[in-house]
């Protein structure tokens, strides 16, 4: 215990193992949801969105992604990946209030090395994390507490129909706006954590160092496009479904 908060060491390697479950959360998330984008390829995605018999079967492969989602081992591991999650972000606002203390305040707060120095995000990752803190609150109001917590606590209206769901979210413009924003900030706080949760681990020599940050942007950069793309598909899909 003395190791994980006291010890700088200790206390990178939680942010660093946190942080691995919040990519592995992440991978997860956007593969079912980029589902929806290949049922619109394949001409599926309206079709099962207004067709309740072709919904009840399975019939697209959005909807047979959330029905793996609620197999019982997802239903296990998400709740560990998304604790993971929620460690990582109260952990590092904890540990930016520490450093922020022992540095005497916001104007003295100013760090000197490489790691620190190397990028935009790397100087804001705080910042970026308190926004999509934000707006990861924004996007549990419009998913989870339609679907997922009506069946866990009883409490709400279940939506049964995530396709539906996904168009009446992003038919409005200005939601749309704002989980785009908030794609963006993700892809700053990825692309350097990404590469700094390796280098805490040690892999950080100068030949795999250069290597991880390529890997970190192309990884980021597909998660990003990925999301973006479930949004705008859903929002060019609405017309038609609604």
């Amino acid at each position: 215990m003395w190791f994980i908060f006291n010890s700088s060491i200790g206390k990178k390697l939680v942010q660093a193992i946190s942080g691995a479950f919040l990519i592995l959360f992440l991978l997860l998330h956007v593969t079912i949801n980029f589902f929806s984008v290949i049922d619109s390829f394949t001409g599926k995605f309206g079709v099962v969105a207004l067709d309740d018999k072709l919904f009840s079967a399975g019939d697209g492969l959005f909807k047979l992604g959330c029905d793996f989602m609620s197999t019982p081992v997802i239903s296990i591991m998400v709740p560990v990946l998304a604790l993971g999650f929620v460690v990582h972000i109260l952990y590092g606002c904890w540990l930016t209030a520490k450093n922020i203390y022992a540095r005497g305040g916001f104007k003295r707060y100013a760090v000197s090395s490489k790691a620190a120095t190397d990028s935009w995000s790397a100087k804001n990752m705080f910042v970026l994390g308190i926004l999509i803190l934000g707006l990861i609150c924004f996007h549990l109001f419009h998913f989870w507490s339609k679907m997922q917590m009506p069946e866990l606590l009883h409490i709400g209206t279940y939506v049964d129909n995530p396709y539906l769901l996904l168009c009446q979210t992003f038919s409005h413009w200005w939601i749309l706006a704002i989980y785009i924003i908030w794609f963006i900030a993700l892809w700053f706080h990825l692309v350097h954590g990404f590469w700094s949760m390796f280098q805490t681990i040690g892999w950080n020599n100068g030949k795999w160092f250069k290597r991880l940050k390529v890997i970190g942007a192309i990884f980021s950069t597909l998660i990003v496009v990925m999301f973006i793309s479930v949004a705008v598909n859903a929002a060019i899909q609405a017309p038609n479904i609604l």
